[in-house]
C-alpha cells in the first residue's frame, strides 16, 4: 500500500505545486487551457491504462480460482487414495489388488509436490499494482528478497515432474481386468480414483498455463501505475482551473 500511495502522493504534490504558480494568472489566459487539455490528454491515457491493467485483475482472479480447485481435487485425491489402502491394501490382498495397491501409492508419491500450489496463491495475492513496483524499483530488502524467490519457484513449477505417472498402464488395466470377475469394487473404486488423478493432471497444467500468462502481461501493473501517477499530477490543474473560473464569475 505504501508504494502504490507514493507514487500517487509525489505526482500530486507536484501538480499541486505548478497549480500554485498558474494561479498568478486569469481566468480564460492560455496557460489555463493548456492546464485543461493537460488533464483530458492525461486523464484519457488514465483510462486506457485502467482498462488494460483490468486484463491482468482478471486473469488474478482466474488463477486463484485455479488454484483453489486444483487444490481442492488434490486434497480429494489423498483422502480417496488413502481410504482405498485402508480398504484394500491392508492384508489378504491378491496379485491382481496388489498391482493396484502399488499403483495407488505411486499416484499419490507423484501428488506429494502439489504441496506447492499454495505458493501460487501466496504470489498471486502480492504481486498486484501495490506491491509490484518492487521488482521494477529493485528496492534491497528482505521481503523483495522472499518475493522473487517465491516468483522464481512458481515460474520453476512443472506439473509434470510431480505428475509424472500414467493412471493406467497395461498391468493395471490387466489387473482391473481380472478383478471385474472377482472383486469389481475394488476395480471400480481405482477406476474412479485414476480419474480423478488425470483430471488434478489437467488442472495443474491449466494453472501453470494460467500463471505464465499472468507473468507475460505483468508489464500492464507498471502501466496501471504510470496511468494513476499521470492523473494524480493532472488533477491540481483541473481542480485550479475551475476554482479559477469560479472566481471569476462572482
Amino acid at each position: 500500500m505504501d508504494n502504490q500511495l507514493l507514487f500517487l502522493i509525489l505526482p500530486f504534490t507536484v501538480g499541486i505545486i505548478g497549480t500554485l504558480f498558474l494561479f498568478r494568472k486569469p481566468a480564460g489566459h492560455r496557460v489555463w487551457k493548456v492546464a485543461d487539455l493537460l488533464w483530458i490528454v492525461l486523464g484519457g491515457f488514465g483510462a486506457f491504462g485502467a482498462i488494460l491493467a483490468g486484463v491482468y485483475t482478471d486473469d488474478s482472479s482466474r488463477i486463484e480460482r485455479q488454484i483453489d480447485i486444483a487444490y481442492a481435487t488434490t486434497t480429494a485425491f489423498d483422502r480417496d487414495a488413502a481410504r482405498f489402502r485402508l480398504h484394500y491394501c491392508q492384508s489378504d490382498i491378491n496379485q491382481y489388488v496388489s498391482i493396484l495397491c502399488d499403483k495407488v501409492d505411486y499416484l499419490s508419491a507423484s501428488t506429494a509436490g502439489n504441496a506447492e500450489l499454495p505458493l501460487f496463491i501466496e504470489v498471486t495475492n502480492q504481486v498486484s499494482p501495490l506491491q509490484g513496483l518492487r521488482f521494477v524499483l529493485g528496492r534491497p530488502g528482505s521481503e523483495n528478497t522472499d518475493m522473487e524467490t517465491m516468483v522464481e519457484a512458481a515460474d520453476n513449477f512443472d506439473p509434470d515432474q510431480f505428475l509424472a505417472f500414467a493412471a493406467f498402464d497395461e498391468h493395471t488395466l490387466m489387473a482391473m481386468g481380472a478383478l471385474r470377475g472377482i472383486q469389481p469394487g475394488v476395480a471400480g473404486d481405482f477406476q474412479i480414483l485414476a480419474q480423478s488423478y488425470e483430471k488434478l493432471i489437467s488442472q495443474v497444467r491449466t494453472l501453470k498455463t494460467e500463471w505464465e500468462f499472468l507473468q507475460e502481461n505483468a508489464f500492464l501493473l507498471l502501466l496501471q501505475i504510470i496511468s494513476l501517477s499521470l492523473v494524480s499530477f493532472a488533477a491540481p490543474f483541473r481542480l485550479g482551473k475551475s476554482l479559477v473560473e469560479l472566481r471569476a464569475a462572482r
